[in-house]
């Protein structure tokens, strides 16, 4: 058992996190608040609510639910209200035929009988509350909890809440088990709507059908699904909520996504929710603001409220029943959509009042420890992981945080935040800025290896070389930068193979190689990525006429066997499947022997393997003498300048490298390679294949 695991470290003392990192020795105290916080906050849900398994469940409670009897039980916080009323279709809108009560908590209620037999308001039909504030101005909202919302743009954006409640038979019920937790996450980042070449929202059914085989055959492990949660503007990528426990109905019905998370499952493929619990949509009508006529019934009052460049609202993680909605919240998409985790948005904006707006981290401690910390945010992340792995210890929880809090991913045992993995936000910036500023000559070896590596001991990290974020308008994707306009002149294996397309290429490959192999305990692919999607991402809005042309994936031009992305599509296809066979993301970190500057070569062994990089844009080295420690017979199981995959194949399939026993480079044997330009391979003992 591994020391994030121990239930017996503790933070008082040099154990846990500060065994793990005595850097933190002089933060013990800020560490011990975190934790103390933690506790009392579980301790008054363990006294108060019965604990947080019953405390997650409030979507049984709140919303509208429908009892064995028929009966139909609405319930929703709203404390400013003075009068409330269910009203919808089922009433002919009738704003008094429907009274709710009151309770001393704020809580409004009905129970409405069945008629007929019947459920009295139907399935699929629209519902809103109505409400009456002191000032005597009646309000109309959809309900916080409702588990459905529909939007025609013909007639409003605003959306509409919908009763959800199909019969029996129109339910989908699940036939595949969850597959086991996985030792190595392959993250196949995915966007629904984006996900077909038409020019126009793909739905859940066509991701089902068409993608899922097409990620499933590349060898990706993990699907990670963004915009699921209901988001008024479409452009905002999913990440302006409003309604946080309705899956999103651009992409069809409810029943339409668990048919999808299921058919993954039977694929083996674990399925995490991009869950964004770091605010809000600011949306009156159909959104959580103003929901009884107040700012600060979800968030923060005022300026504090407001989050001034994403013009959002933010939630108040310090009460009692925003952590209720919140933490119900994680719980629904686990247990009705049968997700296997999350992937939490916007972590930094938790972390801090100052939300990372305006702030450089340089990862010196004293920037995650004092009077910048929102320890609120801090503490109700702690305790939504704790509930999440308590329930579910095949739980999956990832960070997005770009400041570097050391204890993110570890146990609240430890005095941590409790997550499983973070993301590696600096090395795709990396990338992005040497294609911009630096000549390949100019590329630093040392640079390149430190930031590949430069992670926290103890805490997972997740590598990516470009994610949605690096594909978004106002930048483009990593081929794009290297190739530009040559796409769309020279990707035809008819025309010319012109020196930008051979460089685009070659280094789009080994990019993610070193990624891979160096970069974390997990890896993480925007969809399309894998083949070199050309341009970028920008979503139909005002200022591109709506247009849907860069709101789509071309899975078309990896398919077509005249074009060359299918060269990169295989290639990531034969990384993905190689690390299934030798499971180096959950192996030690890799042992780095070699980063020579002056030839531009690195070479490390990770998981028994011997990887060997040559990134000189001109220069190839024969006979080149690298370390190795194990003896043996090696022999390549991935070379970027195969054939198969765009290159020219000058290393022989079933070369057979033997080792010296000689020390090298602080091995203990040595073997002598072929390294092309602008290549990699990487090499295992044969008796491994």
């Amino acid at each position: 058992m591994g020391l994030n695991e121990s239930p017996d470290n503790s933070v008082m003392g040099k154990t846990g996190v500060v065994q793990l990192d005595p850097w933190l020795s002089p933060f013990k105290d800020a560490l011990r608040s975190r934790y103390s916080h933690a506790q009392k906050w579980i301790k008054t849900i363990n006294e108060t609510e019965g604990g947080l398994d019953k405390f997650s469940k409030g979507f049984t409670k709140y919303g509208l639910n429908i009892l064995d009897n028929g009966d139909i039980i609405y319930r929703e916080w709203a404390p400013n209200a003075k009068q409330a009323y269910l009203i919808g279709d089922f009433n002919g809108w009738n704003r008094e035929a429907t009274p709710m009560w009151r309770n001393d908590f704020g809580v409004w209620e009905v129970t409405l009988q069945p008629k007929d037999g019947q459920p009295a308001v139907p399935h699929n039909t629209k519902v809103k509350i109505s409400m009456i504030l002191p000032s005597g101005e009646r309000i109309e909202r959809i309900p916080v909890w409702i588990t459905r919302v529909t939007q025609d743009l013909s007639v409003s954006p605003v959306y509409d809440g919908v009763f959800w409640n199909p019969p029996q038979n129109e339910r989908y019920h699940f036939k595949n088990k969850k597959p086991a937790k996985p030792a190595s996450v392959r993250i196949y980042e995915a966007h629904v709507g984006i996900s077909s070449p038409e020019l126009r929202i793909t739905t859940y059914k066509e991701f089902t059908h068409n993608v899922l085989p097409r990620i499933k055959n590349l060898g990706y492990n993990v699907i990670q699904l963004m915009a699921i949660m209901e988001h008024a503007y479409y452009a905002s990528f999913g990440y302006q909520i409003n309604s946080f426990f309705a899956a999103s109905s651009r992409f069809g019905t409810p029943e339409e996504l668990k048919e999808l998370i299921d058919t993954a499952h039977g694929m083996g493929i674990t399925v995490l929710l991009d869950v964004v619990h770091s605010h809000a949509s600011k949306n009156i009508d159909d959104g959580l603001n103003m929901f009884d006529g107040t700012d600060h019934l979800y968030f923060h009052e005022g300026k504090k409220g407001r989050h001034e460049l994403w013009d959002s609202r933010l939630f108040n993680y310090g009460h009692h029943e925003v952590l209720r909605f919140l933490l119900s919240n994680l719980r629904y998409w686990m247990d009705e959509y049968h997700f296997d985790g999350f992937r939490f948005d916007g972590v930094t904006s938790m972390l801090y009042i100052h939300h990372g707006i305006g702030t450089g981290f340089s990862g010196g401690y004293h920037e995650y420890f004092g009077p910048g910390v929102d320890e609120d945010g801090v503490v109700y992340l702690m305790v939504a992981n704790e509930m999440l792995h308590q329930i579910y210890p095949e739980c999956i929880t990832i960070a997005e945080d770009v400041s570097g809090m050391p204890a993110l991913c570890l146990a609240l045992s430890l005095g941590g935040i409790g997550f499983d993995y973070r993301l590696a936000m600096a090395i795709p910036d990396m990338y992005i800025k040497w294609l911009k500023e630096k000549e390949d000559i100019e590329w630093d070896m040392g640079a390149l290896a430190f930031t590949l590596t430069n992670r926290r001991h103890g805490e997972k990290t997740i590598a990516y070389a470009e994610s949605h974020d690096q594909a978004l308008v106002g930048d483009k994707s990593l081929l794009m930068w290297l190739c530009d306009k040559e796409l769309y002149t020279h990707m035809s294996i008819l025309s010319e193979f012109t020196p930008v397309i051979e460089r685009g290429l070659s280094l789009h490959k080994m990019i993610r190689l070193i990624t891979h192999g160096l970069g974390g305990e997990g890896y993480l692919n925007f969809e399309g990525n894998e083949f070199g999607h050309p341009e970028w991402l920008d979503f139909p809005r005002a200022g591109n006429d709506n247009s849907y042309w860069y709101a789509r994936r071309q899975f078309n031009l990896p398919d077509d066997d005249m074009l060359r992305y299918k060269f990169l599509n295989n290639f990531d296809a034969a990384m993905q499947w190689k690390e299934e066979k030798y499971g180096w993301l959950h192996s030690e970190q890799a042992c780095i022997s070699l980063k020579n500057e002056k030839d531009k070569v690195i070479v490390f062994e990770r998981a028994g393997l011997l990887w060997i990089f040559n990134f000189h844009p001109t220069e190839s080295f024969a006979d080149y003498r690298v370390g190795v420690e194990q003896s043996g017979t090696y022999q390549i199981i991935l070379d970027t300048d195969e054939i198969a995959f765009g290159g020219f194949g000058r290393n022989v399939k079933g070369t057979r490298f033997f080792t010296t026993p000689f020390e090298w480079n602080g091995r203990k044997n040595f073997t002598q390679v072929y390294i092309p330009t602008r290549s990699a391979i990487v090499l295992a003992l044969e008796s491994t294949l």
